[in-house]
């Protein structure tokens, strides 16, 4: 009851641990109930394969529970029920829960009487049983939002804080007497207080007196909290939230810019990281100071453009950077494309898979009849040191188109920067060979000279031109001069017993191209390169006479053949159909017709995107450090790489649970004036930077985090009597709460430079001067250039407040990592845009890293429309992303225009002939947005104006890549779409449309339970 009291007190929810778990069935012994319950991400709970399955936890008394965390593997509950009993026989059902989308679920607004809690499954999301790594119960109110700034501090904020030593410590039950509260403050690091082993857990510190405090530092020993809260009481009895702590890691863990003005000070525990209490060898104070607390910045007002008046386009190229194709005056097609290092092939995924009768196929159980998934290939990743050394340039020579020229050839010349072993280019799928699956080519190509042990090294050619007027390079050069011969199929696919024999090739013959890169340890020693010498590459199709297409896999066997036009949404740069089972890494790829040395800059700077600039370490194992970027972050940041946000290119994760930190999304915040004018706020600048470390690496609490306070909800009922729950999250700082707030999501990176590349007439065109006859409008967003403050049209982030790819990294690179660039060269940008420009540089990224991050984003390729279906062999099961049903699809895709939706999610586009990457010149592509600002309602509202972005006016965000959303993320349950992330599914996104959209939403409301999946389906083919 001393617990409960404390509880109640300190105004702080605690997790419930319980004595005993168990559940209706387990999968395997690794995978009982205990594991549901051990605080152990890793290890998880997975019943037997039938929907009435349940896993009950039993506390040991009862409980209050207030609040239920439900960490889902993919195998999730669609629809469940919390129940909650005293005897473990009668049961009451607290919560349903329909159309669970997994993930995190973070459940509160109930409050249940019981010693046992369970989880009954009522429908699973697979074919599998349902799987949990984590359930957390919760007793008590959850934490409150700090007090109002406290009076000031009576002491010189200019000089460095002073030591402060509490006059007495006390705390809840301690393991033994010998561990009492004093030993944390008694100087000591060998003496210690250790609690009793329960979450609720205190200790609490007495001044004697109101004391100003600055800085607080907590020294753990190996039982420390995983969740805690530090609160402050003037009395004893009623406490505040100062900081909430939802991933302590141990050790020291320090808290700045406290200011904190109270007698009492506590650190209240709400999880443990063991099975034992908590444990702290010394807890250390000081007043605040110059070295502890934070200044309040010079602040000034965005600039934006009244208007468009005056606007300049975005700088054009008379020549690209690299040629990817150009035709001789004999009508010689040249075609020229960048390759990369791979470690498996297009075609392997996790399953080995043949036809009945000719080899394994482990895709499908053979007692159930049930998909097996035994993880991904591994084609669509990226090798270790793969930015080094692994790239080289593939050049096809094409003498189909010029006249009298009846047996065309094809020459094909490698440009490497290491030496190759001869060969090793694949020609022609082995299409004809049943037990060809994974991979298999028919011909190699033939060799000038067959007796070359060695192609040296070839400088890159120069644009348009042929290194040899013949186009023979040497005598690695190969040869393609025919169509090989092969066997005969029938109508299955199988061999016939016939023979078709060679022929000539023929304009329009598709070839599947695999090009590898076998080098000799001997050649990358002698450049310092330790790695890897053996590397397959992509699988590409050459159409004679016409050059790279996007591909797809028909039968027999997944036979390459060139996607129709109607499906390459990012243009001939898409990204062809994946059977690799590299879902995750779709959002990564470059375009299938990068140049030569496009390629080397692509993984150039994906390098820079996956390296910290803190440690300069790669977030992947096995890479170099890149030592240029080591330091170059401020003190206060959100993440130190790129990639920490935008997850394999893809979006933040969602706000899914109670206590969750944003540090991984983008808060925006502005203080008003009073004349309504806003500036960025004078604690946080223009988006608060959550994290801080040491000049050792340590990490600093200042203060400046914000986290998921709750959700507000409510229910749309659709025509059909569906009944859908709409979220969104609130949030709560650590410290003061600014006038205007916005929870921003990170963006997906892919097919930003298609979206650059189109003309700015293109985009106004769309501009209504007045509405519709649904009500829409479209208005452009225009911002000055950051670099020669030329007004130009905004085209970038959530409202357009960013003209081109280079304003907008240089951007993100400021306000999200605290790292200056040539755009933004100190970090008073942040705070202080008018006095930018005259503001002393700070050492930050260089014009070259800059440029390489920005050719990067540029190069990112849009996936392929996944709308008709592929050819596996029967008996194969189809990976999840190739179930394709495009009768469904189609009418789907019927009924998106029917509802116009496309008024705002315009189909198509084209980009424009002026743009410095050729890849990106005169491409048809669909990206289904407008890059207009459109009012969305006040549910969508933010308050934060940027230009012409008003308070509730979004730019149209594309839809391109959508369908592959929950591959790239690992998992439906880790998704948030619109703005802030709040809508967990695309009905929900869809539902939260109103505005401008109010009129399509209500169409959408009013379909078929059989019209809105078909919506769905084709929104999850783009």
């Amino acid at each position: 009851m001393a617990l409960a009291a404390s509880l109640h007190l300190g105004g702080v929810e605690t997790a419930l641990t319980p004595v005993a778990a168990t559940a209706s069935s387990s999968e395997r012994g690794d995978l009982a109930a205990a594991a549901a319950v051990d605080r152990n991400s890793q290890s998880r709970w997975s019943s037997g394969a039938s929907d009435d399955q349940h896993l009950t936890l039993d506390f040991g008394q009862v409980e209050t529970i207030t609040r239920v965390r439900i960490d889902w593997e993919n195998a999730h509950a669609t629809r469940y029920a919390l129940q909650v009993s005293l005897d473990n026989r009668s049961w009451t059902t607290v919560k349903t829960v329909d159309n669970s989308q997994g993930g995190t679920e973070d459940m509160t607004g109930f409050s249940a009487e019981g010693r046992y809690l369970r989880m009954q499954g009522l429908a699973r999301s697979t074919q599998y049983g349902y799987s949990i790594f984590e359930i957390q119960a919760y007793t008590g109110t959850p934490a409150a939002p700090p007090a109002p700034d406290p009076a000031p501090a009576p002491n010189d904020p200019t000089q460095p804080g002073v030591v402060i030593k509490p006059v007495a410590a006390t705390s809840s039950p301690v393991e033994n007497p010998a561990m009492s509260a004093t030993q944390a403050v008694d100087g000591k690091t060998t003496t210690r207080w250790s609690s009793t082993a329960v979450d609720g857990a205190w200790i609490q510190f007495d001044f004697g007196a109101r004391t100003a405090v600055g800085y607080m530092k907590l020294q753990w020993e190996g039982a420390y909290a995983k969740q805690y809260a530090l609160q402050v009481s003037d009395d004893g009895e009623r406490w505040t939230q100062l900081r909430y702590v939802t991933d302590g890691r141990g050790g020291a863990e320090e808290f700045f810019n406290l200011g904190a003005y109270a007698r009492y000070m506590r650190v209240q525990g709400v999880a443990r990281a063991t099975q034992y209490g908590y444990s702290l060898f010394e807890v250390e104070f000081k007043s605040p100071g110059s070295d502890n607390s934070l200044p309040t910045a010079t602040t000034s007002p965005q600039p934006f453009p009244a208007s468009g008046a005056g606007w300049a386009p975005l700088p054009s190229a008379a020549e690209p950077l690299e040629t990817l194709q150009f035709t001789l005056a004999d009508g010689t097609l040249v075609t020229r494309f960048g390759a990369r290092g791979l470690a498996r092939h297009g075609r392997e995924r996790g399953e080995d898979w043949n036809e009945i009768g000719y080899g394994p196929n482990e895709t499908v159980d053979p007692a159930t009849g049930l998909a097996v998934d035994k993880g991904p290939g591994n084609y669509l990743t990226f090798v270790p040191q793969y930015f080094k050394n692994r790239t080289w340039g593939v050049e096809v020579i094409d003498n189909s188109r010029v006249a009298g020229v009846t047996k065309p050839t094809l020459i094909v010349n490698q440009y490497t920067t290491v030496d190759f072993l001869p060969g090793g280019v694949a020609f022609f799928r082995g299409f004809d060979r049943p037990g060809v699956t994974g991979y298999g080519w028919m011909a190699p190509g033939e060799l000038v000279d067959r007796e070359v042990t060695i192609c040296k090294s070839t400088p890159y050619p120069a644009n348009g031109k042929l290194t040899n007027a013949t186009g023979i390079n040497g005598a690695c050069t190969l040869q393609v001069k025919d169509y090989p011969g092969h066997a005969g199929l029938n109508a299955d696919g199988l061999p016939n017993g016939q023979y078709v024999p060679a022929r000539a090739l023929a304009a329009g013959d598709a070839i599947e191209v695999s090009p590898s890169m076998f080098s000799t340890a001997a050649a990358m020693g002698a450049i310092g390169d330790n790695g890897g010498v053996r590397y397959y590459s992509s699988e590409w199709i050459y159409v004679v006479g016409a050059g790279l297409r996007p591909w797809y896999g028909v039968q027999p066997r997944l036979n390459s053949v060139p996607l129709p036009a109607a499906t390459l949404a990012g243009g001939l740069g898409s990204v062809s159909y994946n059977y690799s089972d590299n879902g995750l890494f779709m959002f990564q790829q470059p375009h299938n017709h990068i140049g030569m040395q496009n390629m080397q800059r692509f993984v150039e700077g994906r390098r820079l995107v996956h390296t910290s600039f803190t440690t300069g370490d790669h977030n992947e194992p096995g890479n170099d450090r890149y030592a240029p970027a080591v330091g170059l972050q401020g003190a206060r940041f959100n993440q130190s790489a790129c990639i920490a946000c935008h997850v394999n290119n893809g979006r933040s994760p969602a706000p899914a649970a109670i206590n969750q930190r944003l540090d991984a999304m983008s808060v925006r915040v502005a203080s008003v004036d009073a004349s309504g004018a806003q500036s960025p706020h004078p604690q946080y600048g223009s988006a608060v930077q959550m994290n801080g470390v040491s000049g050792s690496g340590a990490r600093q609490n200042w203060g400046n985090g914000v986290r998921v306070a709750g959700f507000e909800t409510r229910q749309v009922k659709l025509a059909d009597g569906a009944v859908v729950e709409l979220r969104k999250p609130t949030v709560a700082f650590d410290s003061a709460t600014p006038a205007v707030v916005s929870l921003r999501a990170a963006q997906p990176m892919l097919g930003t430079g298609l979206l650059e590349a189109i003309p700015e007439a293109q985009i106004l065109a769309r501009v209504r001067s007045a509405p519709d006859s649904d009500g829409v409008r479209g208005v452009a967003n225009f911002v000055f250039d950051p670099e020669s403050g030329a007004v130009r049209l905004g085209r970038f982030g959530w409202k357009a407040s960013k003209a081109s790819l280079r304003h907008q990294t240089a951007a993100a690179l400021l306000a999200d990592m605290a790292v200056t660039s040539p755009v933004y060269r100190s970090r008073a940008c942040h705070t202080d845009p008018a006095g930018c420009k005259g503001a002393a540089a700070q050492p930050g990224i260089s014009e070259a890293d800059l440029q390489l991050i920005t050719q990067y984003l540029a190069l990112v390729a849009v996936p392929a429309q996944r709308s008709i279906a592929s050819g596996f062999p029967q008996g194969v099961a189809p990976l999840d992303e190739h179930r394709v049903d495009a009768a469904q699809v189609a009418a789907g895709a019927r009924l998106f225009d029917g509802m116009r939706c496309v008024a705002c999610h315009t189909a198509q586009m084209t980009t424009g002939g002026g743009h410095l990457l050729a890849e990106l010149r005169n491409q048809t592509i669909a990206p289904y947005s407008d890059l207009l600002l459109h009012d969305m309602g006040a549910g969508l509202a933010d308050n934060l104006v940027e230009g012409q972005a008003g308070g509730s006016m979004w730019r149209t965000a594309p839809l391109w890549g959508i369908g592959y959303t929950d591959k790239v993320m690992g998992g439906a349950g880790n998704v948030g779409y619109l703005h802030d992330g709040r809508a967990r599914n695309l009905t929900e996104a869809i539902l939260w449309h109103d505005g401008e959209a109010a009129r399509a939403r209500r169409r959408f409301e009013q379909l078929s339970r059989t019209d809105r999946e078909a919506v769905l389906a084709f929104l999850k083919s783009l």
